[in-house]
């Protein structure tokens, strides 16, 4: 299910946004709200796949609003203004839907978030053959072969992954943060944060709610991660 975030000022048209994402099978209406500023406490503590966003809102407009996330969803605008247009595909907006829109049109939409949610979560990742520690990963035109236990951290970027290495450059892969933490092994990663999963064998200090990887590298933990993470620490913790 791709999880969706549905962003309008305007009551009904909120609503009606709610009612044809539950029509469609493959979304979940994970919420809604009436500010830019609500999305971002949402999404700062959920993980969303996609967001339906009006442009035009008071205080913040929600083109300014995805032009400011550093690894936005995918993002599908909603306006009455069809000068906005251009300037959304220029954010690289899956689609663009010009109010009053009907179910027809959204659906379109919708399909559009699908086959590009379904093109991140492809199978890009593949197991070697007899190597356990071994994944493959396609990048730049190139399968490229990583040790999993040469991985320190994993960065979303929007669509893409930023998978920092040991002694090597990172590499940036198509692929989803949800596919790529289903193929790592549990007991020695974790996502801490909606866009970051650490190698737990690699963490230097935890400080507050942040986990320091090295000298240069401190990274947040998310709200809806802290339970977990801090299970961890406490199943390896010593001292009073």
């Amino acid at each position: 299910m791709i999880r969706v975030l549905a962003i309008d000022d305007e009551p009904l048209a909120l609503q009606q946004l709610e009612a044809y994402i539950k029509k469609m099978p493959f979304l979940e209406l994970a919420g809604s709200c009436q500010s830019a500023f609500d999305a971002m406490r949402i999404m700062e503590n959920d993980v969303i796949d996609a967001i339906f966003i009006d442009i035009n809102m008071p205080d913040l407009n929600g083109m300014e609003f995805v032009k400011q996330l550093a690894m936005p969803p995918l993002v599908v605008f909603t306006t009455a203004y069809s000068e906005y247009a251009i300037e959304g595909f220029k954010v690289d907006a899956v689609d663009y839907l010009l109010k009053p829109f009907g179910l027809q049109d959204f659906q379109r939409a919708a399909m559009k978030v699908k086959a590009r949610y379904d093109l991140m979560n492809a199978a890009t990742v593949t197991p070697a053959a007899d190597e356990e520690d071994v994944l493959f990963f396609k990048t730049d035109y190139r399968v490229v072969r990583v040790c999993i236990s040469d991985i320190r951290y994993v960065e979303g970027m929007s669509e893409y992954l930023k998978i920092h290495l040991d002694n090597q450059k990172p590499i940036i892969v198509l692929l989803s943060m949800k596919k790529l933490e289903e193929r790592l092994p549990p007991s020695r990663f974790m996502r801490i944060h909606r866009s970051y999963i650490i190698n737990l064998r690699r963490i230097r200090e935890v400080n507050k709610n942040r986990v320091i990887m090295d000298a240069d590298t401190y990274l947040p933990i998310g709200d809806n991660y802290k339970e977990q993470f801090n299970q961890y620490l406490g199943s390896k913790f010593l001292g009073k």
